[in-house]
């Protein structure tokens, strides 16, 4: 199967980010308060703790931009935050011709928006369609694979929106922030969104960083006690930054062997391995036979988790043999029986490789 998957950063490039995380976070504390849990509630002045909102200018140094903000909701509310910010009620959104993902179809329709799709794999097509319809006020671009097809890189399909028109382009940068180079922000995005809960941070905080007016806007809005990231939380998501980098450019280096591994091994009932956003950037296995649902069942057996927590959340340490995505599934539904998506997670090669021989040699045993 053709796929082109994100290019990920390198071990060296991985650890640079983590010594920037550090460094930009002795900017912007002192050094007994980042030993403490951070205070609690609405600070007069600030409507927010005093730890979060530094925290938050610590993240938007990270990522070269001009202001950050932490809000509830993970990912998806990041998102939903995010398009309030850029538009109204029954205004339109520019996105790809791929199937938009489910909880971020759900927020455009929570929103009341209305959407014009185009072929971001096709630069020619963008301004076709930004021509066509003036009446388009932002566009979403999610960075990583919406279908297996997928090959747009991201700063050329910003590039282009803008210069077409100069709307604000808000990201999804969901499964790829800090394992590619550069976030959506640092693409030229106005708004670039993502849960810091896949990156080892706490459960249900979202972050987004950008231009400050977007910012200050969300600020304006985001104004309930309940709604605020304590400053516990707010820490936390620090401390996953500052280990998230190197974490995941392990995985990514373990990724790459394993498909090497399997071609070169030639595993008898194995047709094919391959690489994909799907959305994480996960280890595609193709079996000759239809075998894959029992695969996955006795998996879960010899220690594989069978599902995920968060995506590369800091609760998921062995590696995940999981269905392949519903993007694929859409594409082709008996693509189920034959093909099953594996994440290493913090494990080795060693490990995913004899779970999936001894699976597999189990599902022949029963057969």
């Amino acid at each position: 199967m053709l796929n082109y998957p994100l290019q990920s950063i390198t071990l060296e490039e991985a650890t640079a980010l983590q010594f920037k995380v550090v460094d930009s976070i002795t900017q912007e504390f002192e050094g007994q308060e980042i030993l403490t849990r951070g205070d609690l509630g609405v600070v007069p002045g600030l409507n927010k703790p005093v730890t979060t909102l530094k925290a938050e200018k610590v993240i938007a140094r990270v990522f070269d931009a001009e202001s950050a903000i932490l809000v509830r909701g993970s990912g998806t509310g990041a998102i939903r935050y995010a398009l309030f910010s850029v538009l109204k009620a029954g205004e339109t959104l520019l996105v790809h011709t791929a199937p938009v993902y489910s909880t971020t179809q759900s927020s455009i329709e929570m929103l009341g928006l209305c959407t014009v799709t185009a072929d971001f794999n096709d630069l020619e097509d963008i301004r076709r369609v930004m021509a066509e319809h003036p009446e388009i006020k932002a566009a979403h671009v999610q960075y990583t694979r919406q279908s297996p097809s997928d090959r747009y890189d991201m700063e050329e399909v910003i590039s282009t929106i803008k210069a077409c028109r100069d709307i604000p382009v808000v990201t999804d940068d969901n499964y790829a922030v800090m394992k590619v180079a550069k976030n959506g922000s640092q693409c030229g995005a106005d708004l670039s969104c993502f849960s810091t809960f896949k990156l080892l941070g706490p459960e249900g905080i979202g972050c987004i960083v950008g231009k400050r007016k977007y910012i200050d806007f969300l600020i304006k809005h985001h104004y309930s006690g309940g709604s605020q990231t304590q400053g516990h939380e707010a820490l936390d998501v620090l401390r996953g930054l500052i280990y998230a980098p190197v974490s995941l450019a392990i995985q990514a280096q373990v990724n790459d062997r394993l498909v090497e591994r399997i071609h070169q091994e030639h595993i008898p009932g194995i047709k094919d391995a391959f690489l994909a956003n799907a959305q994480s950037k996960v280890l595609l296995v193709e079996f000759e036979e239809p075998i894959a649902e029992q695969v996955l069942e006795q998996a879960e057996k010899l220690g594989a988790a069978p599902n995920p927590v968060g995506s590369e959340s800091r609760y998921e340490l062995v590696p995940m043999f999981y269905r392949v995505s519903g993007t694929f599934r859409a594409i082709d539904p008996d693509i189920t029986k034959r093909m099953i998506r594996i994440n290493p997670m913090r494990g080795g090669d060693d490990t995913v490789l004899r779970i999936l021989r001894q699976a597999m040699e189990r599902v022949r045993t029963c057969s």
